[in-house]
C-alpha cells in the first residue's frame, strides 16, 4: 500500500491551497489529513468515511472541506482563508481493511 500526496506550497495568509492524496494497493475505508507543526503533536484535520460523512476540529471547521473519489482512492483537501497557525506538515490517511496507512507529509505554509 503507499499514499501519493501531492499540494505542497507557500501562501500568503488568507489566501487558499489544495491537497490531494492518492492510496494504491487496497481498497480506503476512512481516509484523512491530518498535521503536524514544528514541536507540537500530531493531529487530525479532516476524515471523511467512505460513505461520504465528515468530521473536523474547531480549528478548521468551515475553512477546509476534505472530499473524496473512491474510484479514483483519493481523497482531496480545499483550504481556504489560511492563518500563519496552519503551517505544518500536512499528512495523508488510509485506513484499509484493519490498518492505518500514512502518506510522506507535504509542507504547507502560511505567511504573515
Amino acid at each position: 500500500v503507499q499514499l501519493q500526496a501531492s499540494g505542497a506550497g507557500l501562501v500568503q495568509a488568507g489566501g487558499s491551497l489544495s491537497l490531494s492524496c492518492t492510496a494504491s494497493g487496497g481498497i480506503s475505508l476512512d481516509m484523512g489529513w491530518h498535521r503536524q507543526a514544528p514541536g507540537k503533536q500530531r493531529e487530525p484535520v479532516a476524515t471523511i468515511t467512505r460513505g461520504g460523512s465528515t468530521s473536523y476540529p474547531n480549528s478548521v471547521k468551515g475553512r477546509f472541506t476534505i472530499s473524496r473519489d473512491n474510484d479514483k482512492n483519493t481523497v482531496y483537501l480545499q483550504m481556504n482563508s489560511l492563518k500563519p497557525e496552519d503551517t505544518a506538515v500536512y499528512y495523508c490517511k488510509s485506513t484499509i481493511g484493519a490498518t492505518a496507512y500514512w502518506g510522506q507529509g507535504t509542507q504547507v505554509t502560511v505567511s504573515s
